[in-house]
């Protein structure tokens, strides 16, 4: 319970009282629970412009309920926005988002919490200080942006990350890619598409920490209003009964949000954030046992970039609930909901599965699962593909390995030399301490499908990519270049092979020949890490367990 809640015993209560009587609240406010609206609403992200508006509504829901709710705001960066130099401080804002989180609840005191967000990073950090914090605690994302319409197509941001690559190579006019630019991103809310943002937000629907249909639906769809209030007065019931976070979110509730993610076609980059949370809530769990869990389920939907269908054509199919409902049999339908009931009392009233959008179980696109968790001796600690993003052809390939030290030097090459066909082209230094960072190589990858070598050529990486990445794109490679990994020792023209259906990934050198080269230590590259990326390098671990940092 709150300690400032109640006639104070202690006088020095009245420092609390009265700065907070100052800002407005009066002594009856003070009384009732303290709920924080944690809100990470900003001008630059459209994913995260509609929260300023929401918030208002989940604090009305506060009040209605009898709860007093309290506003503050943490960073929101947009991940498509700070591609290249950007994208080193991406990954660790998210443990600087729950840090800050944990900080300030800790610090006022609060008893319940409802998170406002939306985008790639910023769910994930909310969600670690939810763990942490094991409060009352609810989440409300923003909703999806409007896909756009032009020339009797619909478009998506995807589209225009493949379409860089494919005006790159002469295929798209100057003319038709700046209209492409403007138009593409047709309204606020999240891109309408299973990148990582609506991947995490649907996982929290799948977990019961936000209402069905919370991230599918269009932002400013009138329901989304009505959602606000609704969330609002159901975390202070969970208050007053003493609800904290990890009563819902349990190792089986986990493991049922792991399995819509690989039954949907998820992002690369929910299992390095699961990872984190399994990580934090103490549970040993690695990435041979995230693959199991995922493998147990068929994929039975893709969306954009792994099919042609969008977020809103998902909505309008049943969404998370009917898509659940598909795998139902793989499922924990007795686990417990935050906002009441029973996740099988949810997917018992689901729609049946269109067929075409969200198939059946008995006809999936995918038997087992959208990831495949590779091991061998390039990544002894293993790594991770999307395989239900690439072309069949490519689920087992050997190539020669063509090695960039930075994400700058593979953009460079792609722009300006010829690709030979079936090479993999190797980026290092790319992982958390390498970048530092972890950067997320999703413009180089989306540039190799626009320019039309998705089908021949491979990428590996021990940095990460973008769930709006396909193509036969492996990352989080571990150990990382920087701490030596047999990466750092990957020399031009080796041959590399991945095999998705296996889970390998091998570098053919003899083991003669890598004694050799592991006795002359390689030059590490000039990566800067100013500031706070001194402090992340110096501090972060890696990616098979989250890349946890704080």
């Amino acid at each position: 319970m709150n300690p400032h809640r109640g006639a104070p015993e202690d006088i020095t209560e009245a420092y609390y009282r009265g700065l907070m009587h100052s800002v407005g609240y009066r002594r009856s406010d003070l009384d009732k629970p303290q709920i924080a609206v944690v809100n990470s609403w900003t001008d630059v992200n459209p994913g995260h412009q509609p929260l300023k508006e929401l918030a208002a509504r989940v604090k009305e829901g506060i009040w209605a309920a009898g709860g007093c709710p309290s506003e503050f705001g943490v960073p929101a960066p947009c991940d498509g926005m700070a591609q290249g130099p950007g994208m080193h401080y991406i990954l660790p804002q998210r443990d600087l988002i729950a840090g800050s989180i944990e900080a300030m609840v800790g610090a006022h005191g609060f008893e319940g919490l409802v998170f406002l967000g939306s985008c790639d990073k910023i769910l994930p950090g909310m969600l670690m200080a939810a763990v942490r914090l094991n409060l009352p605690t609810l989440f409300l994302t923003a909703g999806a942006m409007m896909p756009c319409r032009i020339g009797g197509k619909v478009m998506t941001t995807p589209d225009l990350k493949e379409a860089i690559g494919g005006r790159s190579a002469g295929k798209i006019d100057q003319e038709t890619f700046l209209v492409w630019q403007e138009r593409f991103c047709a309204t606020a809310g999240t891109c309408s598409m299973m990148g990582t943002a609506n991947t995490m937000g649907c996982f929290l629907e799948a977990t019961g920490l936000t209402p069905f249909g919370s991230s599918t639906m269009l932002a400013f769809d009138a329901a989304k209003v009505r959602q606000a209030r609704e969330v609002g007065e159901r975390i202070c019931a969970l208050t007053r009964g003493n609800r904290p976070f990890r009563d819902f979110f349990t190792p089986a509730s986990l493991g049922n949000g792991i399995r819509y993610v690989s039954a949907s076609g998820g992002s690369t980059n929910a299992v390095l954030h699961l990872m984190a949370c399994a990580s934090l809530m103490g549970l040993g769990m690695t990435l041979d046992d995230f693959g199991r869990i995922q493998a147990s389920v068929p994929v039975v939907g893709k969306f954009k970039p792994s099919s042609g269908f969008n977020l809103t054509d998902f909505h309008e199919a049943g969404g998370v609930a009917a898509l659940m409902a598909a795998v139902k049999e793989q499922l924990d339908l007795g686990c417990e909901m935050p906002l009441g009931g029973k996740l099988g009392d949810y997917l018992s009233q689901a729609d049946a599965p269109d067929g075409k959008i969200i198939r059946p179980a008995s006809d999936p696109l995918e038997r087992d699962g959208c990831f495949a968790m590779l091991k061998g001796n390039l990544a002894p600690d293993g790594a991770v593909v999307k395989k239900s993003g690439v072309e069949p052809g490519m689920l087992r390939h050997q190539g020669e390995a063509v090695v960039f030290d930075s994400e700058e030097e593979v953009r460079d090459f792609l722009l300006n030399r010829t690709v030979k066909p079936g090479s993999v082209l190797v980026v290092r230094y790319e992982g958390p301490k390498g970048g530092p960072g972890m950067r997320e190589l999703s413009i180089p990858a989306a540039m190799l499908v626009g320019m039309g070598l998705h089908t021949s050529v491979a990428m590996v990486t021990d940095g990460r990519f973008s769930g709006a990445t396909r193509g036969p794109c492996v990352g989080h490679v571990c150990p990382e270049a920087w701490d030596d990994g047999p990466i750092a020792y990957v020399q031009d023209g080796d041959q590399i092979l991945i095999d998705c259906a296996a889970g390998r990934l091998e570098l053919l050198v003899p083991e003669e020949e890598m004694a050799k080269r592991r006795k002359k230590k390689p030059r590490k590259p000039d990566h800067p890490a100013p500031g706070v990326l001194a402090a992340y390098r110096n501090g972060v671990g890696s990616a098979d367990k989250g890349a946890l940092w704080l």
